[in-house]
């Protein structure tokens, strides 16, 4: 008895993903190493900020103690700052430390002292072995007007963060020393954004 096409279809596929089971076996028997990641997120794109929290929410959900300093948007009343400070205050630290875009204080001294001032709280959190994952929100932005030495954040990186510690850093332009050492760079393309249209930034969607 000839067996029915879909039937025929149903064992090819099984016969194929049974082949990529074995191949991605092998593959994951090579992974078992651990280590604190440095995780870039940047690119013109939107998601940078929103991937880098869904990662503070995965460490909540491990109970995985963990901390947040926002470089930019301290002056902003976001959705994720109200969360975690409401609800999730015992596990995760939540440090405001900007004061806005650049063209909103136009200030660059009043900028540069507050970067500086949120880059001295980052070390601080990143030096506690107790604190897994670090996000440093718009990081990239501070960096990119130069309110922080980029050498200065790529050696402190490279030598003092915790063997286990991650750090993830956002912002569009990042800076090709930071991607150097970096573990995992992620760049968010732009093909398409309401805000060209006449759509202004909206709860629950940008903040």
């Amino acid at each position: 008895m000839t067996p029915e096409p879909d039937q025929t279809e149903d064992a090819r596929h099984a016969a194929k993903m049974a082949k990529i089971k074995v191949a991605r076996d092998k593959i994951m028997a090579t992974k078992q190493g651990e280590k604190g990641l440095i995780i870039v997120h940047t690119g013109a794109g939107k998601g940078k900020s929103s991937s880098g929290f869904g990662m503070i929410l995965r460490c909540i959900a491990h109970g995985m103690p963990c901390a947040v300093v926002q470089f930019i948007k301290g002056a902003w009343d976001t959705g994720e700052r109200r969360l975690i400070e409401g609800h999730f205050s015992q596990l995760c630290q939540f440090y405001a430390m900007g004061e806005g875009f650049t063209w909103e204080t136009q200030d660059r001294a009043r900028d540069i002292a507050a970067a500086r001032a949120g880059w001295e709280k980052a070390k601080e959190l990143i030096r506690n072995p107790d604190i897994r994952l670090v996000l440093l929100d718009e990081i990239n932005i501070a960096l990119r007007y130069d309110y922080l030495d980029v050498a200065d954040v790529v050696t402190f990186l490279r030598e003092e963060k915790p063997p286990l510690t991650h750090v993830v850093l956002t912002g569009r332009n990042a800076k090709e020393e930071l991607i150097e050492i970096a573990d995992l760079v992620t760049e968010m393309t732009l093909v398409k954004h309401p805000f060209r249209s006449g759509i202004k930034a909206q709860p629950g969607v940008e903040f």
